[in-house]
C-alpha cells in the first residue's frame, strides 16, 4: 500500500509546482537533445529546460530523440551530440541517452543490425511508439521479436493511441510490455479523450514509467505552472517515482 506523507494531500486539488511530487522524479521520455528532432533546437534552451527541471526536483533524465523514417537519426551522431550536452551541462541531474523508436521499416533495419539505444538502468528497455491512428500490421509480432531478443518493449504514451482500448492495453500487458505515461496527458494537453484514458490506466495501475515528453521550455513551464492534481493523480505519480 502507498503511504502518503504530503501535508497538502487533504485538499481537493494539488498545485504541481509546490507539491514536491517531482522531487526525485526520473523523466524517462523527453526531447531535450538539441537540434536533432522536433524538440529543443539549441543548446541554450536545453540547458534552460534542465535548470527548470532542477527547480522542480527532477534528478534523472533519459533523453529520447526520435528515430523514424522521417527523422533518421544515426546512433553515432546522437552520441556525439549527447557528449556535447554533457560537456556543457554542469548541474546535478544525471543524464542518459536512449531513443524513441517509431515501429517502422527503419526500426526493423536498426533492430536487425543491433543498432539500438536502450533505456533503463538494466540496459534492456526499448522505448517504442506507433502512429496515433493505426498500429503497424505486424505490431504484436514486432513486440514479440523485441522480447525474444532480450529487450523489454516500453510503449511510449499508450494513452495517446486512438485505436487502443482496454482490451488492447490488457493484451499488451499480458505480453510483458511496459507502459510509459506522459505527464502532460494529465494536464489535458492532448485532449479530453487522452486525459480520460490516462486517468483510467493510472487508476488500474498499468503504468510502469513516467515521462514528460517535453519538447520545449514553454511547454514544461506551462505544465508545471497550470496543472492541479486530484488525489488519485497524486497517488499515481507517487507510484511512478522510481
Amino acid at each position: 500500500m502507498i503511504k502518503l506523507h504530503f501535508p497538502w494531500f487533504k485538499s481537493k486539488r494539488t498545485d504541481l509546482a509546490t507539491s514536491g511530487l517531482l522531487e526525485g522524479f526520473t523523466d524517462f521520455h523527453c526531447h531535450l537533445l538539441p537540434g536533432v528532432d522536433d524538440g529543443v533546437r539549441t543548446m541554450e534552451e536545453s540547458l534552460a529546460v534542465l535548470a527548470e527541471y532542477e527547480k522542480s526536483g527532477i534528478r534523472e533524465v533519459w533523453l529520447t530523440p526520435h528515430i523514424m523514417e522521417d527523422i533518421p537519426n544515426a546512433t553515432e551522431k546522437l552520441k556525439e551530440r549527447f557528449a556535447e550536452l554533457q560537456q556543457e551541462y554542469t548541474g546535478n541531474i544525471t543524464l542518459h541517452l536512449a531513443a524513441e523508436y517509431m515501429l517502422d521499416s527503419l526500426f526493423s533495419e536498426r533492430f536487425e543490425q543491433n543498432d539500438l539505444l536502450a533505456i533503463g538502468t538494466s540496459g534492456n528497455g526499448l522505448l517504442v511508439e506507433t502512429s496515433y491512428y493505426n498500429p503497424p500490421m505486424d505490431f504484436y509480432d514486432i513486440l514479440e521479436k523485441i522480447r525474444k531478443k532480450g529487450f523489454h518493449p516500453v510503449l511510449a504514451h499508450p494513452e495517446r493511441y486512438r485505436y487502443m482500448d482496454m482490451k488492447d492495453y490488457q493484451k499488451l500487458k499480458s505480453m510483458g510490455v511496459k507502459f510509459q505515461m506522459n505527464l502532460f496527458s494529465l494536464a489535458g494537453s492532448y485532449g479530453e479523450e487522452t486525459l480520460r484514458k490516462c486517468c483510467m490506466l493510472l487508476a488500474e495501475g498499468m503504468y510502469d514509467l513516467g515521462g514528460t515528453d517535453t519538447h520545449n521550455l514553454a511547454m514544461f513551464r506551462r505544465f508545471v505552472a497550470e496543472k492541479k492534481l486530484s488525489k488519485e493523480e497524486c497517488k499515481g505519480l507517487i507510484t511512478l517515482k522510481k
